[in-house]
Parts: structure tokens; C-alpha cells; sequence
């Protein structure tokens, strides 16, 4: 059991793999593939409302029909009914590559020319396919699609740039088009009859009538990159939409046969995926780029405009930092795109504008990619001036500047940090203060200088008379910190120098040499120990006011990418290029927990409350997130849960849940015990000396016990019951007391009655108590000294069955002469009694028992006090509860005194 368990992935809009669209009622809905999973999203608003479970291997054509989902991945089908696999189809031998609904079969294409035909109609009874057809060697498919009113037939185009029509029924091929001379990408049905679209690898695109082997018209795109794909619209606009690997979506009109509109730079990678909505002017476009986009076209002038998007990062991300008390992560990514993804709900992730982007590179007639600001290298955050100005600063790759930004309104700020603007260098290092008034700048060339936020006035820098009049450090400043009262700043330069600065007055006040050269620092605002990262692959953890070494790690063998402290200091999380990641215990000094991943961690960041660990990958456009097993288990101690040395191999979270995934991992996820494991869970919970535990039950549940008279006070109907209605004249009845209609038996009966009366009479003077599982369970671990399943047991029981329970003991005849040892009501009060002492001796469970205890006084007091046996019993439960009582009532004296005092001080 490790310390954090995969949890799921963020960040993933969808993959090159084409979309599928269907309609459902009012509404339509998109299937988008993400990797080994899948993803619907609702195009009303594109919020996300199902995804898929994690496959095996990823997904390379998807189809959707109704609730069904059905996606390829190797040479398997994986038939999904909304969220849960229903069947899987392994016919194929090859990877499958297309699949296409025909009614109600499904056609699926591997790259070896095999058609498999399988119907879905009866998935769990019969899971092989219903028919099989072999294509020509020479023939390598790259599409197929339906021509609109042909009944079992289908248009399949090849990588040799052929195109044939088969009979699905009848398993022939009815006849072979020419070709074109290029590899055929894509092929769209027409709302008119017969015609069809085809694109090829040359950039041109043929729209063609299959009835009479005629072309009807031909377009070649401007960029000769491959047509990947084309859309009809179908709400009367004669429009065809095609897409490119060069990103631009272009618009035909079909009558006028000429272009219409270009949509450029639509996206920043090659068009996957485009679809025109049912009888709409809406176009939906998907890219390799991790973005889907709707263009609506509702302009004068015919031109589409966006009409709303989902987006992720389009490379892989250089940093991350939790944001909002872990509600929200921030990212930098290679993409030039600064984002901000939300953990809770994925429909508020967004990018950060960088304002008018798009209209600076219409105006200059330049790229979005050129007028962006290149890649965040560093970046720091202050949520305490969130309100009030700009509360995160970029530094950027080889930029002489910092970047400011206004996280209220997700926009760049309007002020631009440049510190020493006489010999500029790039920016390397960042930090803002804990008040956030102030941002501590780091050059490459050991410039450090202080700037206020509000106003983005210099306010000084920072220089080292040993160093020269202009320098803090002699050579790149690595990272700056500052503490939580704006009394020290501390930074690090690359040659292994780190300096400790006076915050307001910005002199030198110590410094020290680590050795080697450095790489990264981090610093704990609240425990004042800073950690480095050198070039020799140790983790050393220095005291800053002490000035001296307190902790050295030891243990990857590959480039340190990252570093961070948990947020009561007591962890140090470090990441590698070995593909670890690793825990170390700062207080016991040894590492806890080890994890190695199939792709390195580039950067991490665990959240304020410790729950949730945020990681980005080698080449992953997404972030990942772990959750703190070790935080929901119950554990006595999170070094169970340590790994010690143990390296374990544990596979990246998905995009889909871990519960509704692939469950086959090297490391076994925690499962919470069952009831019948909860006496040996309570049995093992070390108990702290001279102090009490709690139920941890809700406190509804004993408070319910203490007005359980109350509750059924205010619970009691106000209307009295109404009196039953008179039986039919031609029944015979009786009168009765309580007014209930009784029937007079019949004359063959009385027999039977007498000998029922008789029974009755004879049980009534039976003095024997029936014996509940309540009692059963208290006897039997009175016996056996062990009072943990009892108590199991009473705290599964409600308030009112417990009540039920313990009146059921409650003596009728206190007069009764009979020998107490007879009777068995008073047995079963002195074994509570006992587990009462019991209980209270071993201090567990204590505000529960006192609410129990409480209860039992109020139905068995009058009978304790009878009774000198229980009197005793009871004399030896009040010297235990105060002995238990009068520790922890000191402790709170004690505390109380501490507070007053504190509180009274005139500081």
C-alpha cells in the first residue's frame, strides 16, 4: 500500500482520433476519444457529462448509437453501454482502424483489408461476429462510409487511391472507380443522391456522383497539405467544409464552385474531425492540438465565427501549482499557454488571455503562436491579494522580462517588471512576498531586484559589495524565496552560493556555499528550512536562521526535475528523469514511499490540504492527479504505509476513475474494511496515554440519545386516530372498550380459541426474558472478556432501536420476592454495568458511552438503587469515570488558563 494511488487525469479535450455526433432527442452529443478512454460531451454547452472506463490500450476509432458506445483499441471492440462495458468483440487479428454503424450492425475495418460485421441488438447473447469480408491484397482501406439510399452497400477508399462499392448483404464488390492517382483520406456522403466527397493526400478534394462514375466538381486546397476531413452542411446552405493538416478550415459553396471563407489558424495543429449539425449552421471541428471548436454561421456576409470551445494544452506542461486551497492548478505549458484547470468541475478550466492576441496577429498579419508570450519557465502566486491586484508574476523563456497577471479576471496584467533595464538578461527566478505587495525578480546575469505589484514601481535591488556594485550573485540567480514576514529573502545562484538578504533593507546578512552547483530551491515558510537540488543528485535541507545542515537525501540516479514540501512541512516530494517519485519524512529523516512511473515527472505540486498531488509527464499534454490514500484510511500512522527503499511500479491515472478502470496494477488500491473486519481495525488502534478517544460516529446519532424524549415529543401526532367505521349489518360483532370492531367467532371455533387462551395464559407466566441478538452479543462477550464486538453492534443500532433495546431490561415488580440471582433482567443490568466500566477504563468511544450511560440511568436507576449488588457496580463506574475525567478535566483546565493569559497580554 503506497502513500498516494492514481486518481484521474485532467486537462484531455480529445486525441487525432475523429469524434462521433448523434442525436438524442433535443439534444446532441459528441463521443471524443482521450487516450485509453473515452469522453461525451452535451453540445449545448460542451459541458462534459459521461465518461468512458479506462481500455487497455488506446482508442483508435470510435462509434456511438444511442446509449451504446462502441470504441477500437488493438484488434478488439469494446461495446460500452453508457459507462459500463457490457461485451467485448475479438474477431480481428489486425489493429482496427475504422468502424461504421449500419443500421443495426456495426462495421469494423483493420488495416489488413478484413471487414467484420456485428450485430449489436443482442450484444451479451451472441458476441461473434455475423459476417466477413476479405479485401484485395493490393487494397489498403483508409475510410469507408454509407452513401445515403443505398440499401447494404458501402464506399471504401484505399491508400492506393482507389475507390470500390460492396454489397454488405451479398459480399461482393459491385464495381471499382478509377482513382484519382493520390491516396484517398476521407469520403463524406451529400444530402444530394449519388454524390459523394472525397479527399486525398494531395491536397484535393473530388465531389463525385458513384451512379454514373461522374465528377461533379473538384477543389484543391492552397497550403497541397492532405484533405483529413469533410463535412456537408445539411440545414440548405450549399456549403462543404473541409480540413487540412496544416490546421485552416476551409469553406466551399458548391453552386458558385469556388471558395467562400477560410478559417485560419483554426487550430494549431492538423484538422482530425469535422461534422456540420442536423439541419443547423453549426460546424464542429477537432484537432490534434487537444481543442474542439463550434463555428456557427449566423454573419451577413456568410463568414463563420466561434461560437464556443474546449481546449487543453497543446504540448506538455513546464509547471504546475495548486491554486484556490487545491480548488484550482495553474499551468504553464511548452504551448505559450498559461491555463488554469479546475479539480471540482472540469467545464470552469480555461485559459488565461493575453489580450487580443487574435487581433494583434490579424492586424500584423503574423501567427497567434508569434504574438503569444513564449513558454513559462517559473512562476509564483499570492491568493491573499487576489481582490485587490495582480497576484501571480511569470518569468518567460529567454525574456528580459516578468510578466504580471490578474487572476480575478484571468487576464494579462497591465504592468510589465524589467529589472535592470540597462544590461538585460533574461528573467530565471521569481517569488512574491506573503503580504503580496511585492514581486523579487532573478536574473541570468545575478541581477536581483524588488518590484511592487500594485504599481510595478522598482522598489531597489539587491547587490553583494563582494560581487561588484551591480550583482547580487556571479552568475545565474536558480530560485528566491521569501519568508512569511517579510524579514529575510533568500536566494540561490547557479555555482552553488546561497545568500540570505535583509527583506526592507536589502543587505547581505549571510551566505553559505552548498558545494556544487545548484539547480532548484525550495523554502517552507513556516518551518524555515530550505531545500536544494544539485548537480550531484542530493537533496540537501538547510536551517536558515541556524545556518547550518540539517537533512541530506539521497537516492535518485537521474536529473531531479522537481521538488516541494507538504503543507505542515513534514514531507519533501521529489520527482526525477529515473521516472520516480519519491517521499521523504523530514522529521524521521528517511524516505517513506517510492513510485516509479512509465513516464518521467517534469513538475508536481501537492495540494494545501495534502489530499490531492498534481504531476505533468514527459509528452503529456495533461495533468495528473494522485490521491492521499494514506489521508481517508484510518491508519495509526502514515509509516505504514511507507515503502521504505521498495521502488513500486504503478501505472499513471486515466482520464476515467480508477474504480471504473483497469484494476490490474502492481500495487493493490486500498479497499475501506468491512463490518465484519471493524473489531480487529478498533482492536489495533493504539490507544495515547492519559487521553480519550472518540466514536468518530456522528453527533446526531448520541445526541440522540440524551432527547430521544424530546424527539418523540415533538414527533407525536396532533390529530387524535379516528374512529373505524361500523361493520356491515350482516356481519356479527361485538362492542369492545377500545372501540376497535371485534368479530364474534364462529360456532366451529370456540374450541380453537379456548386452546389459544390457554397458550396465552400459560406463556404470561413464564418468567424467563426472550433473548434478543442485543443481549446475545453483550452475554456473549462478557464471557469471553472482549466487549468489541458489543460495541460494534450498539453503534450499527438507530437511537430508538436502542432505546427499545435496554428498556426491554426495565423491572415491572420491584416487589417481585424472588432471589435476585433468578432473575434475569438484573443479570443482564450488571453486565452493562460491567461493559459501562469497562468501556470507560480503556477511555474508547468516550462521548457515545457517556450518552449511553446517560440513557441507562434514566430507565435502570430507580433499579440500581434498589439493588445492593448493582450498587456497587455502580460505585465502582463513578470511581473510574472521575479518575478518566479528572486527567483530561486538568488538560482543559490547563489549556483555558494558557489561552486567558495569552489573550490578556498587552503585546
Amino acid at each position: 500500500m503506497g502513500i498516494f494511488e492514481p486518481f484521474r487525469a485532467i486537462g484531455y479535450i480529445t486525441t487525432n482520433v475523429p469524434f462521433s455526433v448523434q442525436r438524442l432527442g433535443t439534444e446532441t452529443f459528441v463521443t471524443v476519444s482521450v487516450g485509453k478512454a473515452f469522453q461525451v460531451y452535451n453540445c449545448a454547452k460542451l459541458s462534459l457529462v459521461l465518461v468512458g472506463p479506462q481500455l487497455p490500450k488506446k482508442i483508435r476509432a470510435l462509434a456511438s448509437y444511442r446509449e451504446y458506445t462502441f470504441a477500437a483499441y488493438g484488434s478488439d471492440i469494446a461495446v460500452v453501454k453508457r459507462a459500463h462495458q457490457v461485451a467485448t468483440w475479438s474477431g480481428h487479428s489486425a489493429k482496427v482502424n475504422q468502424l461504421l454503424i449500419f443500421g443495426e450492425h456495426v462495421l469494423s475495418v483493420d488495416v489488413e483489408g478484413n471487414i467484420f460485421i456485428w450485430q449489436f441488438k443482442g450484444i451479451d447473447k451472441n458476441p461473434a461476429p455475423i459476417g466477413h469480408i476479405k479485401l484485395e491484397d493490393e487494397f489498403s482501406p483508409s475510410c469507408i462510409m454509407h452513401p445515403d439510399t443505398y440499401l447494404n452497400k458501402v464506399v471504401l477508399g484505399s491508400q492506393e487511391g482507389a475507390l470500390q462499392l460492396w454489397n454488405i448483404s451479398t459480399k461482393k464488390k459491385i464495381y471499382e472507380f478509377k482513382g484519382w492517382g493520390s491516396s484517398i483520406t476521407c469520403c463524406v456522403s451529400s444530402p444530394a443522391l449519388d454524390v459523394i466527397a472525397v479527399g486525398c493526400a494531395d491536397g484535393k478534394i473530388h465531389v463525385h456522383n458513384i451512379r454514373y462514375d461522374e465528377e461533379v466538381a473538384s477543389f484543391s486546397h492552397s497550403t497541397r497539405g492532405a484533405v483529413n476531413a469533410l463535412s456537408f452542411s445539411t440545414d440548405g446552405q450549399p456549403l462543404l467544409a473541409s480540413g487540412g493538416s496544416s490546421g485552416v478550415i476551409s469553406i466551399w459553396n458548391l453552386e458558385k464552385r469556388r471558395l467562400q471563407s477560410v478559417i485560419k489558424e483554426a487550430h494549431d495543429s492538423s484538422i482530425v474531425s469535422l461534422q456540420f449539425f442536423a439541419n443547423e449552421p453549426v460546424l464542429m471541428s477537432s484537432s490534434a492540438d487537444n481543442s474542439m471548436k463550434m463555428w456557427i454561421f449566423d454573419t451577413s456576409d456568410g463568414e463563420p465565427r466561434l461560437l464556443r470551445f474546449r481546449s487543453g494544452h497543446s504540448a506538455p506542461p513546464l509547471c504546475i501549482k495548486f491554486y484556490a486551497n487545491g480548488r484550482h492548478i495553474l499551468s504553464a505549458g511548452q504551448d505559450r499557454a498559461f491555463r488554469l484547470f479546475s479539480v471540482v468541475q472540469d467545464q470552469q478550466s480555461r485559459e488565461l488571455s493575453q489580450r487580443h492576441v487574435s487581433k494583434r496577429a490579424k492586424k500584423l498579419k503574423l501567427k497567434k503562436e508569434e504574438i503569444k508570450l513564449k513558454p513559462v519557465i517559473a512562476f509564483d502566486v499570492a491568493e491573499i491579494r487576489e481582490r485587490d491586484w495582480c497576484n501571480v508574476v511569470t518569468c518567460h523563456m529567454d525574456t528580459p522580462r516578468a510578466y504580471v497577471w490578474r487572476l480575478q479576471n484571468f487576464v494579462l496584467g497591465e504592468h510589465i517588471l524589467t529589472p535592470c533595464p540597462e544590461n538585460p538578461t533574461p528573467v530565471k527566478a521569481c517569488a512574491i512576498s506573503a503580504c503580496g505587495n511585492f514581486a523579487v525578480l532573478g536574473t541570468a546575469g545575478g541581477w536581483i531586484e524588488r518590484f511592487n505589484l500594485q504599481s510595478g514601481i522598482s522598489r531597489g535591488n539587491y547587490v553583494d559589495a563582494l560581487e561588484g556594485e551591480s550583482a547580487a550573485h556571479n552568475g545565474e540567480v536558480i530560485g528566491i524565496a521569501c519568508d512569511a514576514t517579510n524579514t529575510i529573502m533568500i536566494s540561490a545562484g547557479y555555482h552553488g552560493d546561497v545568500k540570505v538578504w535583509d527583506f526592507k533593507c536589502r543587505q547581505l546578512k549571510y551566505k553559505w556555499e552548498v558545494g556544487c552547483s545548484l539547480v532548484k530551491i525550495v523554502f517552507h515558510r513556516s518551518n524555515g528550512l530550505l531545500a536544494t537540488v544539485a548537480d550531484d543528485l542530493v537533496i540537501r535541507l538547510f536551517d536558515v536562521i541556524a545556518q547550518r545542515l540539517v537533512r541530506k537525501f539521497e537516492g535518485h540516479s537521474d536529473r531531479i526535475t522537481d521538488m516541494c514540501f507538504s503543507e505542515d512541512g513534514k514531507w519533501l516530494l521529489t520527482s526525477s528523469m529515473d521516472g520516480t517519485l519519491r517521499i521523504w519524512d523530514v522529521i524521521l529523516a528517511r524516505q517513506i514511499d517510492a513510485i516509479q512511473v512509465d513516464l518521467s515527472i517534469t513538475a508536481l505540486s501537492l495540494s494545501p490540504n495534502m489530499d490531492i498531488l498534481a504531476t505533468s509527464h514527459v509528452d503529456q499534454n495533461g495533468v495528473y492527479l494522485w490521491v492521499n490514500q494514506a489521508m481517508f484510511s484510518g491508519a495509526a500512522s502514515f509509516a505504514s504505509y511507507g515503502s521504505g527503499k521498495e521502488i513500486v511500479n504503478v501505472k499513471m491515472p486515466s482520464a476515467a476513475s480508477e474504480k471504473d478502470g483497469d484494476k490490474s496494477d502492481n500495487r493493490t488500491i486500498f479497499e475501506p474494511l468491512e463490518s465484519s473486519d471493524t473489531s480487529q481495525f478498533l482492536n489495533s488502534t493504539h490507544q495515547i496515554p492519559d487521553l480519550v478517544t472518540l466514536s468518530l460516529l456522528p453527533k446526531s446519532q448520541w445526541q440522540s440519545l440524551i432527547n430521544l424524549d424530546i424527539i418523540k415529543a415533538r414527533n407525536k401526532p396532533i390529530e387524535p386516530p379516528k374512529k373505524p367505521e361500523k361493520a356491515p349489518f350482516f356481519l356479527p360483532s361485538i362492542p369492545s372498550l377500545s372501540g376497535e370492531i371485534l368479530f364474534k367467532p364462529s360456532e366451529g371455533t370456540n374450541e380453537e380459541s379456548n386452546a389459544q387462551n390457554t397458550r396465552l395464559e400459560e406463556s404470561s407466566k413464564k418468567t424467563d426474558l426472550p433473548v434478543s441478538k442485543f443481549l446475545q452479543i453483550l452475554k456473549s462477550c462478557a464471557e469471553k472478556e472482549n466487549f468489541a464486538p458489543f460495541t460494534n453492534h450498539i453503534k450499527s443500532l438507530s437511537p430508538s432501536i436502542l432505546d427499545m433495546e435496554l428498556r426491554m431490561l426495565q423491572i415491572i415488580d420491584d416487589d417481585d420476592e424472588q432471589e435476585p440471582e433468578k432473575r434475569q433482567e438484573l443479570h443482564f443490568i450488571e453486565l452493562l454495568l460491567d461493559y459501562f466500566i469497562h468501556e470507560i477504563s480503556c477511555r474508547s468511544n468516550f462521548e457515545y458511552i457517556q450518552a449511553l450511560i446517560r440513557l441507562f440511568l434514566k430507565i435502570h436507576g430507580e433499579t440500581v438503587r434498589r439493588q445492593s449488588k448493582l450498587q456497587e457496580k455502580a460505585r465502582k463506574l463513578l470511581e473510574v469515570q472521575s479518575a478518566v475525567w479528572q486527567k483530561i478535566d486538568k488538560l482543559f483546565q490547563n489549556t483555558r488558563c494558557v489561552i486567558t493569559f495569552l489573550s490578556n497580554t498587552q503585546l
